[in-house]
């Protein structure tokens, strides 16, 4: 690893409308409530690297909104402009001392650092961390919020026509509404697989009923997310269904994974960088998961394509995962990014130049 010292530090919001309302059993938002942040490196033989990264704020998944995280990520700037690193745990360690309790804006400083840092050393950041990542294309679903049904069933098909068959379905405000529309969506897409997502809004009796209710529909799944809030609740729909449950909002730490596996409250996990408050702390959940051969989930918190390319190298440095969500750039208006991961409808497949290798638009699509 290329030692360098951090030279400068930019933060800007990031706010992108999305087409659809974005709605969870939790919330709605209608743009991503991100911040950007630019990093500028200067190595000790004098070569310099930019890196860029995205923190993704989802109240109440994040403590932070966007405002919180703007202000914290710029309150850090002062005390890690000159700072220099030659380890992964040195950084770690700074960015603890001064964003310990900020995780979105810990998160996306730490990526702007580490896509610079990939980049000084000429590779893609998933190999950099890991020289037996993953290069096969990676397929992602792509997410329906809680919408009427005949909506959520139109784009089902939009989204079946362009190639994409796992369809990650938000539900938990109401199960009479969350089977109408599946039950619609199957009707335009029968052959699709549902991997359902209730952000913790259901109880134990509505999360095995909405499940039954799938079944006799006849719909495929391949997953339930989060079912209900509490580890009690998670074990007991974990226990009663053969379908793998994963945890979502209840693992943001290693501890909380552990937590997990000890109560035996899901069958595996979903990754989210900003969650973590890291991409690193993020993977190394992710290594734990795969040491106990539970299935894991990489996903976001409505991010631009910069955010989803991170979390596509934290897949890809994980050598691929069971469930790939990495879609939420699909659900924007525009694009602001250009780089990063190459599709085709929903296979990525990431290049082979330095870092994350993504850059701003100079006229956003």
């Amino acid at each position: 690893m290329t030692p360098f010292e951090l030279s400068a530090i930019r933060v800007a919001e990031l706010s992108v409308p999305t087409i659809d309302p974005f709605v969870i059993a939790s919330g709605v938002v209608h743009a991503t409530r991100s911040i950007e942040v630019t990093v500028e490196v200067k190595a000790l033989d004098g070569r310099t690297e930019q890196g860029l990264g995205e923190g993704a704020c989802l109240p109440p998944v994040t403590r932070e909104d966007q405002p919180e995280a703007l202000r914290e990520a710029l309150a850090a700037v002062p005390e890690l402009i000159g700072q220099r690193f030659d380890s992964l745990d040195g950084l770690e360690r700074l960015l603890d001392a001064v964003l310990l309790e900020s995780p979105v804006a810990r998160s996306a400083i730490e990526v702007a650092v580490l896509d610079a840092w990939a980049r000084l050393d000429q590779l893609p950041l998933a190999i950099w961390v890991n020289r037996r990542a993953s290069t096969s294309p990676l397929e992602t679903d792509i997410t329906i919020p809680i919408l009427e049904p005949e909506r959520m069933a139109q784009l089902a098909g939009e989204w079946w026509a362009r190639g994409f068959r796992a369809l990650k379905i938000k539900v938990g405000k109401n199960l009479d509404d969350d089977l109408r529309a599946l039950e619609a969506m199957l009707r335009v897409t029968p052959h699709a697989r549902f991997r359902p997502d209730a952000n913790a809004g259901l109880t134990v009796r509505d999360a095995l009923a909405f499940v039954a209710g799938a079944q006799r529909l006849g719909a495929t799944l391949e997953c339930f997310e989060q079912p209900c809030a509490s580890l009690d609740e998670m074990a007991e729909v974990c226990a009663r269904l053969e379908l793998p449950v994963l945890a979502d909002e209840s693992v943001k730490t290693l501890e909380d994974f552990e937590k997990v596996v000890e109560t035996r409250a899901a069958d595996g996990v979903n990754l989210k960088i900003a969650k973590s408050g890291s991409w690193l702390r993020a993977h190394r959940i992710g290594l734990a998961a795969n040491a106990k051969q539970m299935p894991v989930m990489v996903g976001g918190m409505v991010e631009t394509r910069l955010g989803m390319t991170a979390a596509t190298h934290l897949a890809a440095a994980l050598g691929g995962v069971a469930f790939c969500d990495l879609d939420t750039a699909w659900l924007l208006e525009r694009d602001l990014f250009i780089g990063g991961y190459e599709a085709d409808g929903p296979r990525y497949t990431l290049p082979t130049t330095p870092g994350l290798s993504v850059a701003e638009r100079s006229e956003p699509k």
